[in-house]
């Protein structure tokens, strides 16, 4: 018998992913600070291409932690 996957809160629609929106950045990152995949995002895949390249400058610029302990 296979378990019922349990319901996430739906994420936030996002027209334009901004690096220094950390805000919204972090609720694409699970509790270590790896980017969410697709399937619990429900992004598209140029959604989460543009999403990727923000958190990888935010890490750039300082303004994400590359992890979280």
């Amino acid at each position: 018998m296979k378990e019922k996957k349990q319901e996430e809160k739906p994420l936030p629609e996002v027209r334009y992913f901004d690096y220094k929106d950390v805000d919204t950045l972090g609720r694409f990152l699970n509790p270590h600070g790896r980017i969410i995949g697709r399937k619990h995002t429900n992004l598209k895949a140029k959604q989460q291409r543009d999403l990727a390249r923000a958190v990888k400058n935010a890490r750039f610029m300082g303004l994400i932690p590359y992890t979280i302990r």
